[in-house]
C-alpha cells in the first residue's frame, strides 16, 4: 500500500510540471483513475482545479476584503497631470489586493466639490469610507487601509480589476 502511495504522489508530482488540466475519472467497473486526459470510457469524469490557477477572473474577492469594501469603499482621486503620485498609489493599491474606484477630476466643478467633500486641494487623494487622505505616503495610506481590515497583501493570482479611466471629451 505505501509503495501504491508512493507511486500515485510521485505520478502527481511529475503530471504537475507539464499537464494544464487534471481530471478524475471513474471507469465501469468503478476503478478511480486520474491524469491529464479523462478515461475514454468513464462513467463520471470531473475536471480537478490545478494548485498553478489564478485567482477567478469573476470579481470574486476573500471574504475579509470584500467585508471592508462594503464598510470602507475605497476611492482614488487624480487628475491627468498628476505624474508619478498617481502612479505610485494605483501601484500600491493594486499591490495589496485592494479594489477600488478611481475618479480623474477634470472640470472646475470637479474639483469644487472635491474640496468641499474631502477638506483639501492635494492630489493623489484616497477616501477609505468617510476618511480623507490627501497626497500619496505610504505609512498613513497603510494604516487607514489596515484599520479598515484590507489585506496588507494582494491573495495569490490577484490580478486587479481593470477599470477605466475617465477619457477627457473629445474636442470636434
Amino acid at each position: 500500500m505505501k509503495i501504491l502511495s508512493l507511486l500515485f504522489a510521485s505520478l502527481l508530482t511529475a503530471g504537475s510540471a507539464n499537464a494544464d488540466e487534471y481530471f478524475r475519472s471513474i471507469d465501469g467497473k468503478g476503478e478511480v483513475h486520474y491524469g491529464d486526459r479523462p478515461q475514454a470510457a468513464a462513467n463520471d469524469v470531473e475536471k480537478l482545479k490545478s494548485h498553478a490557477d489564478p485567482a477567478p477572473e469573476d470579481g470574486t474577492l476573500p471574504y475579509a476584503t470584500r467585508r471592508a469594501q462594503e464598510q470602507f469603499p475605497v476611492t482614488l482621486y487624480v487628475a491627468d497631470d498628476c505624474g508619478s503620485g498617481c502612479v505610485r498609489a494605483r501601484e500600491y493599491l493594486n499591490k495589496r489586493g485592494i479594489p477600488y474606484t478611481e475618479k480623474n477630476l477634470r472640470t472646475p466643478e470637479e474639483i469644487e466639490a472635491f474640496k468641499q467633500t474631502s477638506g483639501g486641494n492635494l492630489i493623489p487623494a484616497l477616501s477609505v469610507g468617510p476618511k480623507w487622505l490627501q497626497k500619496f505616503s505610504e505609512v498613513p495610506w497603510a494604516k487607514e487601509l489596515d484599520a479598515a481590515g484590507y489585506p496588507k497583501v494582494a491573495p495569490y493570482g490577484y490580478r486587479p480589476a481593470v477599470k477605466p479611466v475617465d477619457t477627457p471629451p473629445q474636442n470636434e
